[in-house]
């Protein structure tokens, strides 16, 4: 499943491939001359569409997931012992889609970020391919601010963790499709701050490199939030990434496992809890 998260920008950039960028779009909607050319559409418009076609298979792979269909009839292992929540799938992928908090406001940023030539110059390049070290340090950049914000939210005053994270947190046993669901303050706080920071720190990243990121960050933030443990728990937690269990944790006792996509900012910080102690699985 991971690959598939990055299938737009790989396949566009992919110099070789009819289905290069260059050979499906007049070049007048890619060039661009920083000195000169105001913000074209196609980048902001192919950097949604790519964590919509990440969101896609994330989707795909948790309804047969889910289903019992990848899992050989057995239910995967709840991550939780009192079992995961029912709920109808149906409703679940409406109410994650449609949070204004969520994919909504997070379009509305990068639309705005992205048109009023907010970002580094760099991103607007369509020139080369994905750069996967600028990607990685992305990744790490913006879950390490995100881990501040977050124990600042919950930390700094009881007002305004009431008003911002709070409404996250009723959610003590999440299921995947809770993840954008709070309030537009905690996604500003927590989400929205933390990326425009990352694209401050890392100037360099060219178009397909953003849209990886977008794509990476937005769908293994969703991922974490799983009902269910996930087939690669296992090999991620020994590598201290971020897991549905390890976010669990944080859901269930609230003081620990601050971080998302990374646990070694808790690790450093020591704040991490490994979910053995708490879950099952």
């Amino acid at each position: 499943a991971w690959p598939l998260l990055l299938t737009l920008p790989l396949v566009l950039s992919n110099p070789l491939s009819f289905t290069s960028y260059r050979e499906v779009f007049p070049s007048d909607w890619y060039e661009y001359d920083p000195a000169t050319d105001k913000p074209k559409p196609l980048g902001l418009t192919l950097g949604v569409l790519a964590v919509a076609v990440g969101q896609l298979f994330v989707l795909a792979f948790f309804y047969l997931y889910r289903h019992r269909y990848l899992t050989r009839g057995v239910e995967p292992m709840p991550i939780q012992s009192k079992g995961a929540r029912p709920y109808d799938f149906a409703e679940g992928v409406q109410t994650h889609l449609s949070q204004p908090e969520g994919f909504v406001l997070l379009v509305a940023y990068l639309s705005v970020t992205w048109m009023l030539d907010l970002m580094p110059k760099s991103y607007y390049s369509f020139e080369g391919s994905i750069q996967w070290g600028s990607l990685f340090a992305c990744l790490v950049i913006q879950d390490g601010i995100q881990y501040a914000m977050h124990m600042l939210e919950h930390r700094l005053s009881p007002t305004i963790y009431q008003k911002s994270h709070k409404p996250h947190h009723r959610f003590t046993n999440p299921r995947m499709f809770d993840a954008f669901n709070g309030s537009l303050a905690d996604t500003i706080l927590m989400i929205l701050i933390p990326l425009y920071s990352t694209a401050t720190i890392v100037r360099t990243c060219n178009v397909w490199t953003y849209m990886a990121f977008g794509s990476m960050y937005a769908n293994w933030l969703t991922m974490i939030h799983s009902e269910y443990a996930l087939p690669w728990d296992g090999v991620f937690r020994w590598f201290g990434l971020g897991t549905a269990g390890d976010h669990h944790v944080h859901h269930k006792v609230f003081k620990y496992n601050f971080g998302h996509l990374f646990m070694w900012f808790d690790m450093l910080g020591g704040t991490y809890r490994r979910p053995e102690a708490f879950a099952p699985k």
